[in-house]
């Protein structure tokens, strides 16, 4: 089984990529369009060139990969995936063979985390929109992150029966300090699930954002509220 999770950034992708990556039966990919999607924009993300240089930038060869089976033989491979690394053009028809889920967190969180790692935040960036059209055009499944941190091991079992993949509660624990299977980018980005060993517990209320993180906020909520609308 080929499992593809989409999402935005800042949105427990890491951790949910780490939890299927504790299964013995399950190899994990980490957002393998990321250096095809930063040559074709020319955005300057934090590690930029060491992302171009870890990966295919050509969208067809890294489509190719991704419809391949593991190459070390696991019997079910995951993939976590930005929605909007993948840009018009980009092949799409390889989700056809995966399980294609969605996985969602409020946009005042995704803002709130984001510019914690960044000095600005565009609408892009979050890719709200851009997860929105992508559920629209090849469907899937939709689970969010609030509910997962509530209830690990429940909503996890929910997903998996979704999925037709049997539970496996080796999924609800990790070693500390990162995946083999990491981006390069992991350095950045990962440092508070480097030092978990699981989920952590439900988060508090949401951050009262104001200026132009508040205008993110506005901007994503309908996207997001016709995805939690399919919510498992």
């Amino acid at each position: 089984m080929k499992i593809a999770m989409w999402s935005g950034p800042r949105n427990l992708s890491t951790a949910m990529m780490y939890s299927f990556g504790a299964r013995p039966d399950c190899a994990v990919m980490d957002e393998p369009f990321y250096a095809a999607y930063l040559a074709a924009t020319g955005l300057d993300h934090p590690m930029r060139d060491a992302i171009i240089a870890s990966q295919p930038t050509d969208p067809a060869m890294v489509a190719d990969l991704c419809s391949r089976p593991d190459p070390q033989g696991a019997p079910h491979l995951y993939m976590k995936h930005m929605a909007h690394h993948m840009l018009d053009g980009f092949p799409l028809d390889w989700t056809q063979d995966c399980v294609n889920v969605h996985l969602i967190r409020h946009p005042a969180r995704v803002v709130a985390s984001y510019g914690a790692k960044r000095d600005s935040v565009t609408d892009a960036d979050i890719g709200f929109a851009a997860q929105h059209a992508l559920f629209d055009r090849i469907g899937g499944l939709v689970i969010d992150s609030a509910d997962i941190r509530a209830d690990p091991a429940g909503k996890l079992q929910t997903l998996c029966a979704a999925i037709g993949l049997p539970f496996d509660p080796a999924m609800l624990h990790w070693p500390a300090g990162g995946h083999p299977a990491d981006g390069v980018w992991a350095a950045h980005w990962y440092g508070a699930v480097h030092a978990s060993t699981g989920f952590a517990g439900p988060e508090g209320p949401l951050p009262d954002l104001s200026g132009p993180s508040a205008d993110r906020v506005a901007h994503a909520m309908p996207h997001f509220n016709a995805l939690a609308a399919h919510a498992l």
